[in-house]
This record gives C-alpha cells, sequence and structure tokens, in this order.
C-alpha cells in the first residue's frame, strides 16, 4: 500500500486509478480487520467455554446473538415437553418440517437396559439448521419427575448414549428457532456386544437370567445359547483374556475382561477352548459350544454371564439381543401440513403409533383439529390445541 501512495504523489499512477486503488486497498484491509476480529473473538469464546462450561443452548444463543426474551421464550417448550406422554418403540423413525418460528418440539419416552445403545440422528435437508438433542431419565414412581443426563454436543444432529441402569428414559429434540427444512428422525438401539455364538439369532437363547436352579436353591445368572456341539463360540467384545481352564460348574470355561465397562464375560460349559491368551478382538474364537461341567445332561449351549467388579452378576441380554433393522415407509414425503382435521365421528389420540399396546390419551370429535408435528409410517405425531402430544392414525384425519 506504502508502494502505491508513493508511486501516486509521483505521478506515476493517474489520479482516477489511484482513487479506485485506493477504494480497493481501503476494503481489504476493512476484510481483514474483520476476519482477525471474528477469529479473535472465536479464540476468546473458546478460552471462556473452557472455564465457564456452557450449555450448547448457551453457547446458539449466545453465538446467534438471540434476545434473552426469544430464547426465554424458545427454551420454556423444554417445560412443555417433558410434559408429553408419548411412548415408543424402537426402531422408530418419523419425517416432517421444521418451520421458522413453530417452536416445534418433540419428546420420546423410551425403555432402556444396561447393554443397549440407544442411537438417534437428525436428517436435514439443510446443513446450516441447528438441532439440540437432550436425555431425560424418569426419577420415581408415584411423582415422576424426570433428570436430565447428557446432551448432544453444539451443532450435532447425532447423539449416542449407552445407560448403567434400567429404566425410562425421555429424548427431547428441538430445532433452533429459524428452522426451515425437512426433516428425517431415526431413533434405534443395539446391543453393545456382538452375538456371543457365530450365527446365533436370538431364538437360539432358551434360558433367561433368574430361571429357577436346582429346585430354587439358586437362580440362573446369565442366558443359556443353544447351538449345535462345537460352534464357534466368539469375543463379544474387545478385550483380554484373563482365565481359561476347567473348574466347577461351568466345566471348560473362558473369561474375558471388558476394560471400557469395568466388567467380565464368562463362556462356560465349553466341549473346548481355543488356544487363546492376552488380548483380543471382537469375533475372535474363544472356544466350541459344549456341555461340560453341569451341564453333561443339557444339549449343547453356551451359558453366558456378565460379571461387575462392584455388583456381581448382571443380566447379560441387553448385550447381546439383536434388534431389527430401521425402515422408513415414508421418506420420500415433501408436503406435510400444518394442521390436520378430524374427519371420523370420533378419533383416539393415542401415546403410542400403535393400537395394540397403546393407551388412548383423549377422544375428538368430527371437525376438531390438530397441529402436525411429524409422521411415523401410517401414524401422524400431533399436538393439540392444550400442546398435548399424541398419536392419530392417518385414517381419521385430512390435512388441511
Amino acid at each position: 500500500m506504502w508502494l502505491a501512495i508513493s508511486l501516486a504523489n509521483n505521478g506515476i499512477i493517474p489520479a482516477f486509478k489511484w482513487a479506485s486503488m485506493r477504494k480497493t486497498l481501503q476494503i481489504k484491509v476493512l476484510l481483514i480487520n474483520l476476519v482477525l476480529l471474528i477469529t479473535a473473538c472465536s479464540q476468546i469464546n473458546k478460552a471462556s467455554d473452557f472455564i465457564t462450561n456452557p450449555t450448547a443452548k448457551e453457547k446458539y444463543q449466545r453465538d446467534f446473538d438471540i434476545s434473552d426474551e426469544l430464547f426465554n421464550l424458545w427454551k420454556s417448550q423444554v417445560d412443555l415437553a417433558l410434559q408429553d406422554s408419548v411412548n415408543i418403540e424402537l426402531p422408530y423413525a418419523e419425517t416432517g418440517n421444521f418451520k421458522p418460528r413453530g417452536f416445534q418440539i418433540y419428546s420420546y419416552e423410551i425403555e432402556l437396559q444396561p447393554g443397549e445403545i440407544l442411537n438417534f440422528t437428525a436428517e436435514t435437508d439443510s446443513v446450516k439448521n441447528l438441532v439440540f438433542i437432550e436425555l431425560y431419565q424418569k426419577m420415581g414412581d408415584s411423582i415422576p419427575n424426570f433428570k436430565k443426563i447428557e446432551t448432544a454436543d453444539f451443532q450435532k444432529k447425532e447423539f449416542s448414549f449407552e445407560p448403567e441402569t434400567a429404566g425410562t428414559y425421555k429424548l427431547i429434540v428441538q430445532p433452533e428457532i429459524e428452522a426451515n427444512t425437512a426433516f428425517t428422525f431415526r431413533i434405534e438401539k443395539k446391543p453393545a456386544y456382538v452375538f456371543p455364538v457365530l450365527a446365533g439369532k436370538n431364538n437360539s437363547i432358551q434360558s433367561y437370567w433368574g430361571a429357577v436352579r436346582d429346585g430354587g436353591a439358586r437362580s440362573h445368572e446369565g442366558i443359556d445359547i443353544f447351538a449345535k456341539r462345537g460352534t464357534p463360540v466368539v469375543a463379544a467384545t474387545d478385550g483380554r483374556i484373563t482365565f481359561t481352564g476347567e473348574k466347577g460348574l461351568g466345566g471348560k470355561q473362558v473369561w474375558l475382561r471388558d476394560n471400557k465397562r469395568k466388567q467380565s464375560l464368562y463362556y462356560a460349559h465349553l466341549d473346548s477352548i481355543h488356544p487363546v491368551s492376552g488380548k483380543v478382538k471382537t469375533g475372535d474364537t474363544l472356544g466350541y459350544v459344549g456341555n461340560t461341567g453341569n451341564a453333561r445332561t443339557t444339549p449343547p449351549h453356551l451359558h453366558f454371564g456378565i460379571y461387575k467388579s462392584y455388583r456381581g452378576a448382571i443380566d447379560p441380554l441387553g448385550f447381546v439381543f439383536q434388534t431389527p433393522e430401521l425402515e422408513i415407509n415414508n421418506a420420500s414425503e415433501n408436503n406435510y401440513p400444518e394442521k390436520l382435521l378430524i374427519t371420523s365421528t370420533k378419533a383416539n389420540l393415542r401415546n403410542r403409533p400403535d393400537t395394540r399396546n397403546s393407551k388412548v390419551l383423549k377422544t375428538l370429535n368430527s371437525n376438531d383439529t390438530l397441529n402436525f408435528l411429524g409422521k411415523a409410517k401410517d401414524w401422524y405425531h400431533v399436538r393439540t390445541f392444550e400442546n398435548k402430544a399424541s398419536y392419530i392414525h392417518q385414517s381419521l384425519v385430512a390435512p388441511i
């Protein structure tokens, strides 16, 4: 820039060109200063975040300069969602549209047990729109309340959670205030481990946790997986072999330590033990199905157990029970209504998208209207004008 000024002062650059160049240079300097300012603010925010540890929603308000009044109105929708009674079975998928300043919020009660990994994904047409994901656990039965236990990272549309205790959990999903995009929610749960018997299925499990043993003298501390003698038994997860040999009721057995979860996997009644020691990877062969130990009078099977260092035996079913793949029947739809009109004389609103295992929350009459939230197969996810969430079958309504 100083070279340009010198050339201009000496008459080398014509005045009209110098004026244009000067304006361009000023703009470039301003842009550079703006970039430096933004970078500095970003670094300051990162340093501040390290100390104060703000929530994803607090970062959202700060970074998007949202007024307290609008932010608090949007944030208060969580209280509404915590009062919803919507309950789903997994896997589950829902599609719909986010509307700007629609203050939509979605909540789903889900039953989870140790060993099951909950996975949630929000897919949107616009990568810019933010989605906030929070998980609560139900505390108490007589007067239930929900405690927030996990949140997704800021600007993330995926969430994964593995519970340590069985219970009812509530997943709450909230789009940003100005979100304007089609969405697809995918909610699934998968076992933390692979099935411990090669090519085994859920129906291979014939004896479960707590079954009576020895005429009631003890209970079954594991599950029995039946298979042909000699079927490979595999490492259900990465880990370290802590014992192989033959002893006690379990006969020929292998113990595998899962350091990630601080628990030990017990493989018993093996016909033979595969030469294995030290660290193993998921799927490595540990032995072969048999009926050694106190299983000599039963068909060949694997007794599979899990032991926590501080709790003893725990139910291993959730860790290996295989779940169905998710299907989305209405993923191609893109024109969703804002409201629905009851077309039947009477229409039941239910807590689940199912007529067999659901509760009727309310009954509406012909020409009543509902606010649309999303669609799950043949069911609409809706809110009444009292702002209560529920499901209604598509045969009972028409889009307005």
